[in-house]
């Protein structure tokens, strides 16, 4: 009975997994975001003083590497308008108060201008919000504020941002309110009412009150848009003159465009989000097909540190002048050097081979648009790539993508089946002339090819922000 229970302990033994501490650290680095890997950098570049970081010029937006103040790519893409990614900015909300007419040359291209004020609003909102949350959220912060519209509001849901970049909600929820906390205040809200109820809260702190106002945001801002003063004292009991009183405070002390002045970008131009995101890997259209580049492998060159590299060759020669801790030394880090800079160039082939692999499954989305995106999996990608597919997600998770038309969108769309519907939906709205009926947009999505209830369309036009068709 004793050899066998030796026995036993000797096969229980042999089975131990064992995980090679190069592979730990290889997945560690796959798995960070571009701001975490910057600061990974920037740390292992204060430790290691055999690693040395080349200092190339990189434009903020695309990664690509600059020859002078503007980028050619960037600067290319702003003028171009002709593109199955453009978005009509649609106004989804009536005005409660004008603000400013804007002038007919708001429009007119300038690129100089655009270089110097268009990142303003989000670049700071960026830094105030740095200072309030953790690296780890910084993505969401990112996210989130290149999500924002021309007015200024939350143009995505907080359960889409979470699935996008593979996070909690109430991570999201948490980071959206230390957004709606920055000025302009009213900034990140999901809709007009929210974005002055934002207001509201902010002037009743300071001391500032409208009795009712709160009330009748809240309950009536359409008729309080539309006039309909009589009704609305009729249901909350008080004097019409109150009402009136009401709307002379929303005009004058609320903005139901808190971006408004901040930016003379057009947002139909170019998408937001790329103003604010700088992506992990970019997608171009070559003479003859679409191109890869891994455009993070401009921004963070490293090396090891030519004295070193020349200290390590010494190392090998019998006469050798160096004592047996200072061998050590130049041993430990080097090593070390260029373990960190294997596991750099691992993340970025797997970047690379990652994206490759979806532009050969979704050649027709980069081709025409989001009505031709393919239903795909992580687990298909892994497959035809011959890697797990937890390698996959930690490879694409909280990372950007710029597509050949300039929009940034983060990889979880490529591996989103049904975001073609809502996207082929929002352009039947955008392109309506009379206002569809939830039973009008079933009926077009038809001839489409999808078919799906009307109130499938009701959940998803909510979902999309965008008002019924009697308040269009």
């Amino acid at each position: 009975m004793e050899l066998e229970l030796d026995l036993s302990q000797d096969y229980s033994a042999s089975q131990t997994m064992k995980v090679s501490p190069r592979l730990v650290a290889a997945n560690y680095i796959l798995e960070l975001s571009s701001q975490e890997l910057q600061q990974q950098i920037s740390r292992e570049l204060d430790d290691n003083p055999a690693l040395e970081l080349i200092d190339v010029p990189t434009c903020n937006i695309c990664g690509s590497e600059l020859h002078g103040s503007i980028c050619p790519r960037c600067i290319q893409r702003q003028k171009g308008t002709d593109s199955p990614y453009s978005q009509d900015p649609a106004s989804r909300f009536d005005d409660v108060g004008e603000r400013s007419e804007r002038s007919p040359d708001d429009d007119e291209f300038d690129p100089l201008t655009r270089v110097a004020s268009e990142q303003t609003l989000g670049e700071r909102l960026l830094m105030d919000m740095g200072s309030v949350i953790g690296v780890q959220d910084f993505p969401i912060a990112e996210y989130l504020v290149g999500s924002l519209d021309e007015k200024g509001y939350l143009a995505i849901k907080p359960e889409d941002v979470a699935y996008d970049l593979e996070v909690s909600e109430d991570r999201v929820r948490a980071v959206i309110r230390v957004l709606q906390a920055q000025e302009p205040i009213g900034i990140g809200a999901r809709n007009l009412r929210e974005c002055l109820l934002i207001q509201i809260d902010h002037l009743e702190e300071r001391g500032l009150t409208q009795p009712h106002a709160r009330e009748v945001v809240s309950q009536f801002l359409t008729e309080l848009g539309e006039h309909k003063f009589s009704r609305i004292a009729h249901e909350l009991k008080i004097p019409v003159a109150q009402v009136e009183d009401i709307w002379e405070f929303v005009k004058t002390k609320l903005n139901p465009h808190p971006a408004h002045g901040f930016s003379s970008t057009n947002t139909s131009d170019r998408d937001t989000r790329a103003m604010y995101i700088t992506p992990d890997v970019v997608i171009t259209q070559g003479v003859e097909d679409f191109e890869v580049e891994v455009v993070e492998s401009r921004r963070f060159v490293l090396r090891v540190n030519p004295m070193y590299t020349r200290l390590s060759t010494e190392l090998h020669r019998a006469n050798g002048s160096m004592t047996a801790d200072e061998k050590k030394h130049v041993q430990q880090y080097v090593g070390r050097a260029k373990l960190f800079i294997a596991n750099i160039n691992q993340r970025r082939q797997t970047l690379a081979n990652i994206t490759r692999c979806l532009v050969d499954q979704q050649r027709e989305f980069l081709q025409k648009g989001v009505r031709h995106l393919r239903p795909l999996s992580r687990a298909a990608v892994a497959q035809e790539l011959g890697v797990h597919e937890s390698t996959v997600s930690r490879a694409t998770a909280q990372k950007y993508v710029m597509l050949p038309s300039g929009e940034v969108i983060p990889y979880a769309h490529f591996f989103t089946p049904s975001l073609s519907v809502k996207d082929i939906m929002k352009e039947v709205i955008e392109k309506e002339g009379r206002p569809l009926t939830d039973s009008q947009i079933v009926e077009r999505l038809k001839e489409r090819g999808i078919f799906i209830a009307r109130r499938t369309v009701a959940k998803y036009r909510m979902q999309l922000a965008i008002l019924p068709s009697s308040l269009r």
